[in-house]
């Protein structure tokens, strides 16, 4: 190679080199499902095998008092917002109360508005119909499962960590091997094709979230372990730090470590790290669900060596989900609309002296009911103190375990924590009234597809086995928004159109004997005899546009239940009766749904017998 050759491309270098280091910085989110502080090896867990994530840990710092919500949606409803989840309408996992209000500005909005590629891979359950998916938020590639869980109503048919079919910019693909590879495989293909331009990558997997299936690889380190809360459970976790390290391996081929944020955490307490009394708590109270610490407070890692984070920095002062967002917008340098936001950035605690932070209270609730109620299961949180249900207070400084309430000994700081929580509540319950409504009739998606997982009552069949048992069988709505005043098709299911099943077959489960569907939406009330083996009943119906209730019913001599699937599309339909015309292959019923009568141990027998083979 000639001198002049060697000129050009040093010059050619030293101009690449100044592009990375004025482009913004690439976001990769990690967060998992049901994980908690003690889930890591890095936090004082002696027997799980962590040993990527806790590498991430010594390259990056810890903020060891970080909160989210108590369950997954909410978590990340605030994340995606800035924003209580309370505020935004996220205060459950099911039940329409899941759906983020169409009306709030996401993380991903902003940084797509900024230039930054955006893709999703794994989790969302912040809404399945329009205008709630993750497509309609600002996430330009996604590849995600419905729901908040494999294997949940809204989730394809059958889906059960191996082998399953999710949905890719918005049509449905079956993958093979299991769920977490997919997802990091997935997130790791958008990264290397985006590698260019500031992207951000939100790998968000449904593991180690219940049903507790995993390769059986990662269980075997763990049989016959007595400190072992259950051996699925921790191999999922292991296998999520496998992939962990190829991802973090990719970055460094790649030549994105150094100016990549990669965020490592999880959206509540651990659900399977306790169990009959193993596991490892790292000395918290509570776990999922839970207002003690043991349900909120989570691993939040950050690593960014160009931004000069520092490696195996720990930050005690409390943060929280809602910070996020805000920090995002500082730490990019992002335009963003006016927001209101319930967090702040929290630049000044990763550079700065936390010493210097001024305190403040921040609250956590786990309401999981319909209608939120004061008080329910709360903690109003400072650096020092948790006061718990607005009763019991305990002073995190001496008592980070929460074993003795001392709201006896300190009734002025009670009084000031409840006057907080007072106007917490006063400012986001005004809204509470408000009903996220899933839109049909909209050019934006021919065919509406509506479970039993967003009825708006209590107790409801949000779980696959509970359509194949039949179980919560009973009259229930949805909230529906006509987008325009025309002809209208609904065509109502005992089983989804991928199961390919008579309304009264017990092919899956339970049969019913259902001789009657009624159709009750907006001012209609009528009704239709269910033919044998008809598959689907189907009304067309003229509605005008607006807010309205769709509470359909299958009717027998013992009982009316809204129908568990429910299909809405503007007339006249392409003879969408067949899966084929949804464009949704049909179910294999070689491939999956475990039978609903098995017990726990027999399910991840059949799965690892099912991936042997």
């Amino acid at each position: 190679m000639n001198r002049f050759k060697l000129i050009i491309l040093s010059l050619f270098a030293a101009i690449s080199s100044m592009n990375a280091a004025t482009q913004r910085p690439n976001i990769i989110v990690v967060m998992t499902d049901d994980q908690g502080y003690g889930d890591l090896g890095c936090n004082g867990n002696t027997v799980i095998q962590t040993p990527n994530i806790d590498k991430l840990r010594g390259q990056g710092l810890q903020l060891d008092n970080f909160h989210v919500d108590p369950t997954c949606a909410p978590t990340r409803a605030a994340w995606m917002t800035g924003r209580y989840s309370n505020r935004v309408g996220v205060w459950h996992t099911v039940q329409g109360r899941n759906l983020l209000r169409s009306r709030e500005v996401t993380m991903a909005d902003i940084f797509s508005d900024n230039g930054y590629a955006t893709g999703i891979f794994g989790k969302w359950h912040l809404g399945d119909t329009y205008p709630f998916r993750p497509e309609d938020r600002g996430f330009r590639h996604t590849v995600y499962h419905s729901a908040g869980g494999v294997g949940q109503t809204p989730d394809y048919w059958g889906n059960d960590y191996f082998d399953d079919t999710y949905w890719v910019n918005g049509k449905l693909k079956q993958f093979e091997g299991f769920c977490t590879d997919n997802w990091f495989d997935e997130g790791i293909k958008f990264i290397k094709a985006n590698k260019d331009k500031p992207f951000f990558a939100y790998i968000v997997p449904n593991a180690p979230h219940g049903p507790f299936y995993c390769p059986e690889e990662y269980t075997t380190p763990y049989e016959g372990n007595p400190d072992v809360s259950r051996i699925e459970f921790y191999g999922m976790v292991t296998n999520i730090d496998d992939n962990m390290g190829k991802l973090m391996q990719v970055l460094d081929d790649e030549g994105l470590a150094e100016n990549t944020i990669l965020i490592y955490t999880t959206d509540n307490g651990t659900a399977g790290g306790l169990y009959k009394g193993r596991g490892f708590t790292a000395g918290l109270r509570g776990q999922k669900g839970s207002q003690y610490d043991g349900g909120h407070r989570v691993p939040m890692i950050m690593r960014w060596p160009g931004g000069n984070v520092e490696a195996g920095k720990s930050v005690p002062t409390l943060a929280a989900h809602v910070d996020m967002l805000p920090t995002f917008i500082d730490l990019c340098d992002l335009k963003a609309p006016e927001i209101a936001f319930d967090g702040t950035s929290i630049r000044e605690l990763i550079y700065g002296n936390s010493d210097t932070w001024k305190d403040r209270s921040l609250v956590v609730e786990s309401q999981r009911i319909v209608n939120p109620e004061k008080w329910r299961k709360c903690a109003v949180m400072t650096n020092q103190w948790r006061l718990i249900d607005g009763k019991e207070l305990y002073d995190i400084y001496v008592d980070p375990g929460q074993a003795k309430d001392v709201a006896a000994q300190h009734p002025e700081v009670v009084q000031r924590l409840r006057s907080d929580y007072e106007d917490f509540w006063s400012d986001v319950s005004s809204e509470h009234g408000m009903t996220s409504h899933s839109i049909i009739g909209s050019n934006e998606v021919s065919v509406v597809t509506l479970t039993s997982h967003d009825w708006l009552v209590e107790n409801i069949p949000w779980y696959q086995p509970h359509v194949m048992q039949g179980a919560f069988a009973k009259p229930g709505h949805w909230a529906v928004e006509v987008a325009e005043t025309g002809d209208y098709e609904i065509s109502l299911r005992r089983w989804p159109v991928e199961a390919d099943a008579a309304i009264n077959s017990g092919k899956y489960g339970k049969a019913f004997n259902f001789t009657e569907a009624r159709l009750r939406v907006a001012d209609i009330d009528t009704r239709m005899p269910i033919p044998e083996g008809a598959k689907e009943v189907t009304f067309k119906v003229k509605l005008a546009a607006g807010i309205t209730t769709l509470a359909p019913l299958f009717i027998s001599d013992e009982i009316e239940t809204a129908p568990f699937y429910a299909y809405v599309a503007r007339s006249p339909k392409l003879a969408w009766n067949t899966a084929q015309a949804m464009g949704i292959p049909l179910y294999d019923p070689t491939h999956g749904a475990v039978p609903p009568q098995m017990k726990d141990q027999d399910r991840v027998n059949y799965n690892r017998q099912k991936k042997k083979n």
